[in-house]
């Protein structure tokens, strides 16, 4: 493809203000800032895609965490693709497209080492920002590697219509899973989650309690619980496990908000008498899966048996209100902002 010279300066987007509970635009600022030449060993790359993910609302407070919290005044960071525009490093050229984590902006200068090439014929560009990026590994190795799914398991997925819950249960049912039930926001997910991702049951948390609707959809229990949600979501899976139940604790995008402690789970102390596993999982941990990871899912969307959606927001000055939908669960699958031009 053609490439354009980069412009003297460029948009990024700024953390303007910790939030206080559930963020507000005004936590946000888009400002103008100088595109930086690339030194040795770097390359200049323009956005095409900016990836929102729940992680990003855990580093606006300044806590010590996994990830480093996001700066006051400085632009923040996050999944992007887009194309080299210019190289002083070794094996990138002008037009090749990378996938790096200096989103929330529109061109990004960073260590060629912290760049992947990626091939736009093999798949679109969004893609490696979803289904075979960050999300996609995430469910992939969290079912897999840390969940441990034996064919016949029963399982239920919290936030199943999102980028990872959506592939979580497709994979299991892939993998021999004999009942995937999964939970989400609105009656056009639920349907989606069953015609669409082929899960076997499907709720709406809103329409009555999750341990209610949970019960109703799997009488039997449960063997394996994938967390994005937390709250009573994670109370509910742990009165259905069965004895030596397993729980991965992924997310719990439920509390991310929270200024208060949480009031579940309140039940805990099942996982005593049931021996039951709860495990925290990072997709950081589990790099050395990524070919595999790659390999499986490219050949399911070839096939036709794994299915993704993405819920894409055009203008890169629409990121922080992308991100604020993202909260509020907006999106079906993998929401990414599409920049212009």
């Amino acid at each position: 493809m053609a490439e354009q010279a980069a412009p003297a300066t460029a948009r990024e987007w700024h953390l303007a203000a910790r939030p206080q509970g559930w963020p507000v635009p005004t936590d946000f600022a888009l400002v103008e800032a100088p595109v930086r030449t690339p030194g040795p060993g770097e390359i200049l790359v323009r956005n095409a895609f900016l990836s929102v993910d729940p992680y990003m609302r855990g580093r606006m407070n300044d806590v010590k965490s996994y990830a480093p919290p996001f700066r006051l005044g400085e632009a923040m960071e996050g999944g992007a693709v887009g194309y080299v525009v210019a190289s002083g490093a070794e094996g990138f050229a002008p037009g090749d497209a990378v996938l790096h984590g200096l989103g929330w902006r529109e061109y990004a200068t960073l260590d060629a080492r912290h760049a992947v090439k990626v091939d736009p014929a093999a798949a679109p560009l969004s893609a490696y920002l979803g289904v075979l990026g960050m999300p996609g590994l995430t469910a992939y190795a969290g079912l897999l590697a840390v969940g441990g799914l034996k064919k016949g398991d029963k399982l239920f997925v919290s936030g199943a219509a999102g980028a990872v819950g959506s592939m979580v249960g497709q994979i299991a049912k892939l993998k021999g899973a004999s009942l995937v039930v999964g939970s989400a926001g609105s009656a056009e997910k639920v349907a989606k989650l069953v015609d669409v991702y082929g899960y076997d049951a499907a709720f709406n948390y809103k329409d009555a309690p999750v341990h209610e609707q949970l019960a109703q959809a799997a009488p039997d229990g449960i063997d394996l619980y994938f967390d994005n949600v937390g709250g009573d979501h994670l109370e509910a899976a742990i009165g259905a496990l069965t004895v030596h139940g397993r729980a991965v604790l992924c997310g719990a995008i439920a509390q991310y908000n929270d200024t208060t402690a949480p009031a579940a789970p309140r039940n805990l102390a099942l996982a005593i008498g049931k021996r039951l596993r709860l495990e925290g999982m990072l997709v950081s941990d589990h790099a050395a899966l990524q070919s595999q990871f790659v390999a499986d899912v490219a050949g399911w969307l070839t096939s036709g048996e794994l299915r993704h959606e993405e819920t894409v927001v055009d203008g890169f000055e629409r990121t922080a209100d992308a991100f604020l939908d993202l909260l509020r669960g907006v999106n079906t699958g993998k929401m990414v902002v599409r920049l212009d031009g």
